[in-house]
């Protein structure tokens, strides 16, 4: 009953090392097996988070170290998935705050410190990386220093132990000169910074605030938080203090702690645990879950709002219903309920257009709402997707636009190309720094104006260059911003891909289809090299005649296609085109197929 409890979360940026300390963590607590085959982040085991090498979902573990169980939380550390390290930051004691030792502080790094110290949590620092041949880990100690002191962190938080660490070899040591060969550093820094939780809250009122939805098939919706003071048994009638400020009543089911990576099922809960429940169907994040009539009022977790929407519409292509079978605004709406559930970072509205046929999605960026995309696509949906559009705001009389604070890490030989285009979508330089070889350029830009820019960024800086960005705040409309320079190549007739057409359409711009690939009419099938749409046929063969000359049935040999990955066709689309996504292919539409209703809805646009 009186077990020591330390809850802990990793924060950081993006591929700073968060889930490789959690892989050291769980390896030298005696988790696994020695002879036990493990995978590196095993903690990513959603199949998006290994393939783009992301942390997309806050889960949870514990490890056993000298009496004490240590509950551990790991965080996304892209700025889009910012909602899932809101709500954990309530159910824990301290944060261990990465940093790579080379990087330094980034704008992701910012936000999520902003937050643990917002709630009064005392950090440790660890500089991570520190075996890399360009590594400034004394440096990057003093620029978090004014980070801290920029937030306006108290004078406690002010002295945060600081730990030098290679995650990937399972190293944490006190200082750069005095090695170490595993994390007891780390174990032994977190029990004298926090100390365990205090065994008399087990004697007060039971409170539970739920901080994370999931679902199991079998038990139904779950409820996660951590159990502030209290005793929670199975099968146990509760009231439930709601978020909004009502009240209702539930019966747990079943109890689940955290052992290892597993979920295990107890009897009892007490003061401390990060607790699982079942049972409590109508649960919502922030609800507090108390004893029968002894509410306990806690203040309310709140999560940003959206900043950016798509509109999730029915496949209206030729080709619907070819691979995928679920199409209908039914299927798609009770999808999107379902991901209501455990995804607290988004909101859903039904479209009031009676031409539309679909939903209004709202998310925190363009990568929150891709990453749903991709996953009903796998599941089986076929869909028409919208261009992103930034959410306004008034404030009074004044229109207000979410602004980004964008980092760009760059060689110096692209830095005018760069500062030019940012400047052209409305950004403002804030600083830039270079060491002759390359710069690194923090801007404000308007999240509109970033739509688009990552694959032109890409292609100005050759794939030399990095950028990350975080959500700043909103500020007053900053104006018009030029769109994309370029029309497209419309297929105005349904068919197959010919060599022949093709090769005619090459001197026209950039293909975005090969030869023998179907096509419909108002599917777009490459980029024109002018600023107009042009209607083409991508399907006519060559004639033929009854005479031949003398290197006339050459073989054709064309440039190979340019091809979209989901996030470059989001942000390639215009206002009057859709991503035709199904699970096995993404393609790009006209919204309205006939050229007759295309000219029809310009001109109303005008």
């Amino acid at each position: 009953m009186n077990k020591k409890i330390i809850n802990i979360a990793v924060i950081a940026h993006v591929d700073a090392g968060k889930s490789t300390l959690v892989d050291a963590f769980l390896k030298q607590s005696g988790v696994f097996r020695d002879n036990q085959v493990v995978i590196d982040q095993v903690m990513d085991s959603n199949d998006q988070e290994r393939e783009r090498g992301i942390t997309i979902y806050s889960k949870n573990c514990a490890i056993e170290y000298n009496g004490y169980k240590i509950n551990i939380v790991d965080t996304p550390g892209h700025a889009d998935f910012s909602s899932e390290v809101e709500r954990i930051m309530k159910t824990v004691d301290t944060v261990i705050l990465l940093v790579d030792s080379s990087e330094g502080p980034m704008p992701q790094t910012r936000f999520v410190l902003s937050k643990a110290l917002a709630l009064g949590l005392k950090p440790i620092l660890l500089i991570n990386k520190i075996d890399k041949p360009d590594q400034r880990a004394l440096e990057v100690v003093d620029e978090v220093l004014e980070l801290f002191m920029e937030l306006e962190a108290n004078d406690e938080q002010l002295e945060f132990p600081t730990l030098y660490g290679i995650a990937r070899n399972g190293i944490v040591q006190y200082s750069m000169e005095e090695e170490s060969k595993n994390l007891v550093p780390l174990f032994e820094t977190i029990v004298k910074q926090v100390g365990h939780y205090p065994f008399e809250k087990q004697n007060e009122d039971t409170a539970l605030q739920v901080s994370s939805l999931a679902y199991d098939a079998f038990i139904g919706r779950l409820g996660i938080g951590r159990l502030f003071q209290g005793t929670l048994k199975e099968n146990q009638s509760v009231s439930i203090a709601k978020n909004d400020g009502s009240t209702s009543r539930g019966k747990i089911n079943k109890i689940f702690v955290y052992q290892g990576m597993n979920r295990v099922a107890v009897k009892e809960a007490h003061a401390g645990e990060i607790v699982v429940i079942s049972g409590i169907e109508n649960l919502t994040i922030g609800d507090v879950v108390c004893e029968s009539d002894k509410l306990v009022k806690m203040a309310p977790i709140v999560v940003e709002e959206p900043t950016m929407s798509m509109n999730f519409l029915v496949n209206t292509s030729p080709f619907a219903g070819r691979i995928g079978k679920l199409l209908t605004t039914r299927n798609i709406k009770e999808r999107l309920e379902k991901e209501l559930e455990v995804n607290v970072g988004l909101k859903v509205e039904a479209l009031s257009s009676s031409s539309a046929d679909g939903f209004k999605v709202l998310g925190r960026g363009e990568l929150h709402l891709s990453v749903l995309i991709e996953q009903m696509r796998r599941e089986g949906f076929e869909m028409g997707i919208s261009r992103p559009e930034v959410i306004f705001h008034k404030d009074g009389k004044e229109k207000l636009e979410p602004v980004e604070k964008v980092i760009i890490d760059a060689p110096s030989e692209y830095q005018g190309t760069i500062i030019n285009n940012l400047n052209l979508r409305k950004g403002v330089m804030i600083d830039m720094d270079s060491d002759g070889v390359r710069d690194k350029i923090v801007f404000e830009v308007p999240t509109r104006g970033l739509i688009g820019f990552k694959s032109d960024f890409i292609n100005e800086t050759h794939g030399e260059g990095v950028m990350v960005k975080s959500f700043k705040g909103y500020e007053p409309y900053k104006g018009q911003i030029p769109n994309r320079p370029n029309g497209v190549l419309v297929s105005m007739a349904n068919g197959v891909t010919l060599p022949y057409a093709l090769n005619n359409l090459e001197e026209r711009g950039t293909l975005f289809v090969g030869p023998q690939v179907e096509v419909y009419e108002g599917m777009i099938v490459g980029l024109h090299s002018r600023n107009n749409d042009l209607n083409v046929n991508p399907t006519t063969g060559k004639k033929l005649t009854n005479t031949r000359a003398s290197g006339s049935d050459d073989s054709v040999k064309l440039t190979p296609p340019r091809v979209f990955t989901l996030e470059e066709a989001l942000e390639f689309i215009e206002w009057d085109e859709l991503v035709e996504v199904t699970p096995k292919d993404i393609r790009i539409r006209k919204k309205w197929l006939k050229e007759n209703d295309r000219k029809q809805h310009r001109n109303d646009m005008k």
